[in-house]
Order: structure tokens, then sequence, then C-alpha cells
């Protein structure tokens, strides 16, 4: 046998309780808190950086629907045409156009469902509240065949979902200043061209969403009508512009 001096060294060594030095319980365990609590902090970094831009990313969503659909109302509306509904009743042929708060009802030579233009289309834009406090921005179309239309009821079938997921929507009215009637300028929340005998001079839309950590927003559209009554449209056309501009 050959005699080893590190071999009788460790020997030695582990007689005298002097072995080789290692971790203690309390070491491992302090290491295995701090380093759990490492992973935490990552993890935890990780989830709000993934729901920060799944937020964005409805967000993002979100607005190009209204975009969308704010160019697709903007047109329509613009081509709003002052259309007399002829009746055999005693208040007379009144316009065919009805502003409510959620609700608006008017004629244009402009349809969002067809591509091609055939001829003039009675439109309804109406908001619906859903469930959780939202809601939906909601299109009816169909073409001016009878007389009747602009009192028949609304069919679900024809609907078209514009907007959805928001919490509210306010359709406003701009009335002008006329002295000979004392009547100021506003914005009206309601208008019925079948009592007052002409369109608005503008309208305006503003659709609010509903953020539980940013708080209610809301986005604004101007809309000018061209065609707000008869007379107007025989103005020149750089004094048409400077009423329209008023309105903003």
């Amino acid at each position: 046998m050959i005699w080893n001096p590190i071999r009788r060294l460790n020997w030695r060594q582990r007689k005298r309780g002097q072995g080789p030095e290692g971790f203690t319980l309390v070491e491992v365990i302090v290491t295995l808190t701090i380093l759990s609590f490492i992973l935490l902090i990552i993890f935890a970094t990780f989830r709000l950086g993934i729901h920060a831009w799944e937020r964005g990313e409805v967000i993002k969503e979100t607005y190009q629907k209204i975009r969308i659909s704010s160019q697709l109302i903007t047109r329509q509306v613009k081509s709003i045409v002052p259309y007399k509904i002829q009746t055999q009743k005693a208040e007379g042929d009144y316009l065919a156009f009805e502003g409510r708060p959620k609700t608006l009802k008017f004629v244009s030579s402009l349809s969002a469902r067809m591509q091609k233009p055939e001829g003039l289309v009675y439109a309804i834009y109406q908001f619906k509240e859903e469930e959780k406090g939202r809601g939906k921005l909601s299109l009816y179309e169909q073409r001016v065949l009878n007389r009747n239309f602009f009192e028949e009821e609304i069919e679900e079938e024809k609907e078209i979902i514009l907007i959805e997921g928001i919490s509210n929507i306010l359709f406003e009215y701009y009335q002008e200043e006329d002295p000979s009637k004392n009547q100021m300028e506003a914005w009206l929340e309601e208008w019925s061209a079948k009592e007052r005998r002409e369109l608005p001079t503008a309208i305006k839309m503003t659709v609010t969403f509903k953020d539980t950590q940013r708080g209610d927003f809301s986005h604004t559209l101007f809309l000018p009508l061209y065609a707000y009554q008869y007379e107007a449209l025989s103005l020149p056309p750089s004094l048409r512009r400077e009423r329209l501009e008023r309105v903003r």
C-alpha cells in the first residue's frame, strides 16, 4: 500500500471536525427565499407588460373602428337630402329628419350598405344599451320606395353594427342665431324637422368609452350639413362655408 500524505491530511481534518465547508440549512432557506422573491418580481413585471400590451391593442382596435365608422357617418350625413314627405294629413308635408340624443333619422343620397348609388336611402343611427353599462351604435338602411317609410318600424334583420363596447353616444344639433325668431345659437339634444320646417346647420356626435383605469374618455365628431335648408343652397359657396365655420 502506497502512503498518501493528502489522504492522511484529510483523515486528520475529519478527525478534528474540520471537514470540507458546506451550506447550512439556514443559508439554503434564505437563498431559496431570495430566489423566490426575484422570480416573483420578474413574473409580475412580465405579466404587467403583457397586460399593458393587450390593453394597448384593444384601444388601438377601438380607435380604428371609430375612425372607419366616423368616415362612413361623415360621408352619409354630408349627403343628407332635404327630402319632403307628402302627406294628406292636415299637418301638411314635412322634412324627413328626426334627431334625438341617441337616435338619428334622415334621408341620404349615399348608402353605407350598397357599393353603387341606387337612389335615396332612409338611414337610422341608433345607440343600444347592453349589459354592464356598455352598448353599440347600429345603422339601419332601406330604400325610399313608399310614402310611409318614415313612420315604419325598424327591421332588426337590417342591422349593421358600427361600433361596439361603448358606454354612451350623444347626438346634438346646431341651431343658428336668428333675431327675427328671437332664437339664440345653441347645441340642442333634439331636433324635429317636422315641427321646425328645416334641418339643423350641423350635427355633433360624441362617443364615450369607459376605462376602469383611465376613467371615461370621449371622441367628438362634427358633421356640417350642406343642405340644411333650401335657401342656403342658393347662397354663394364662400358664404356657405363662412356660415358653416361658425359652427365649430
